[in-house]
């Protein structure tokens, strides 16, 4: 699968565009690429819809910030697809034919796509927590989770009417969804275009309503979503999965399932960023003599060598057993802190050998240690 393009680019705006700027230039790759302007052309409905995508995260402003932050991965790019990849043109015409003026679908001269006017019903979003260890987030995993939500009527196939076809053109609006009435006034004729009050924008009518959903075409049920979660998510990052919240009532759009990341507390590890935090404790012979130690990682253990003479807040590194990037820029390190534990009660023996070992000059700080430390606390404060 091809690597999907940046949004940005797809505008061609800076990343520092201001709303309005997108919203135009949204507008003018619509009119490019517009449908009726195109007949037939495959590659220019592509860029219709991709135009779409790109305009319908970067003109949400919490959208736009998480995709600045992860990428495709964080407007759920990873977790069930774009937006214009997955809707239909009179789906992406009602979501934004607002902006042209007119109903949807009226690009200032072009007929539209499907038909003008006609309201088109869209399900709510659900909102789910998953929470994540490190080990799932360092490999990415699959979900399934069970959520109580509206879903089309089986027996009338989510069109509200016994049997599924029992509705028919609204004889108001004759299936436009909108009434047009034209009056005269001193400055001449004027033309408005209203909801049609008798389907309520809907285009058709029910004669006779299902008995299961009672003519709303939706029922609440409980439904198994199978979720797959990338690589490299973080604590709070939202992936979104396209159609799964809500069913539309009659057969409007699905709402969206977002998905917010939580991560478990590791016993052992921290994670900053994409960096594994490891607090070490050795004994004192061990930092002085050296030696090989066993520490954890996400996957399991590793061993760590320990050399004579290391001080304590001595930093080790284990290249790439971090956790991976997001969108792919490379993995982290585990960073091991030294820590030299020292014992809160001694025996008299061992009193006694501590202080005999006080009195050689290798046990006194030399001049390059002192002033080592002193550089360290020095950069606290600058």
């Amino acid at each position: 699968m091809a690597a999907k393009r940046d949004y940005y680019e797809i505008l061609e705006v800076s990343k520092s565009a201001s709303a309005e700027e997108i919203k135009k230039a949204y507008r003018k790759k619509a009119l490019q690429y517009h449908p009726d302007k195109n007949p037939g052309d495959a590659a220019a409905e592509g860029k219709f819809k991709e135009a779409a995508e790109a305009y319908e995260v970067l003109s949400d402003q919490n959208k736009r910030a998480r995709y600045d932050q992860f990428g495709h991965a964080g407007v759920g790019g990873a977790a069930g697809g774009g937006f214009g990849g997955g809707m239909s043109m009179e789906d992406i015409f009602s979501q934004f034919g607002d902006i042209f003026g007119g109903h949807f679908g009226g690009f200032g001269g072009f007929s539209g796509f499907g038909r003008a006017g006609r309201r088109t019903n869209r399900g709510s979003d659900l909102r789910v927590k998953v929470k994540l260890t490190l080990k799932e987030i360092l490999n990415g995993v699959e979900k399934k989770i069970k959520v109580k939500k509206y879903v089309a009527c089986s027996p009338c196939n989510g069109n509200g009417s016994d049997g599924g076809n029992s509705a028919s053109s609204c004889t108001t609006c004759n299936g436009s969804g909108v009434v047009t009435r034209v009056q005269n006034t001193i400055l001449g004729q004027m033309q408005t275009t209203t909801t049609c009050p008798s389907c309520n924008g809907e285009g058709k009518t029910i004669t006779k309503k299902c008995a299961h959903c009672n003519g709303d075409g939706i029922v609440h049920e409980e439904d198994v979503i199978i979720i797959k979660i990338p690589a490299g998510v973080e604590e709070g990052m939202q992936l979104s999965m396209q159609g799964k919240g809500n069913a539309a009532r009659r057969g409007g759009i699905n709402g969206d399932l977002l998905i917010l990341v939580e991560e478990e507390e590791d016993p052992n590890l921290i994670r900053d960023h994409n960096d594994i935090i490891y607090n070490l404790f050795i004994s004192f012979p061990t930092a002085a003599l050296g030696g090989t130690v066993e520490v954890p990682t996400i996957e399991g253990v590793a061993k760590v060598k320990i050399d004579p003479g290391t001080q304590p807040g001595k930093v080790l590194r284990l290249r790439n057993k971090g956790l991976p990037s997001v969108n792919g820029f490379g993995t982290g390190d585990e960073l091991i802190n030294v820590n030299v534990y020292i014992p809160e009660s001694l025996s008299d023996t061992e009193k006694k050998k501590i202080l005999e070992m006080d009195k050689s000059p290798n046990f006194a700080p030399s001049k390059s240690a002192k002033k080592s430390v002193f550089n360290k606390f020095k950069k606290m404060f600058d």
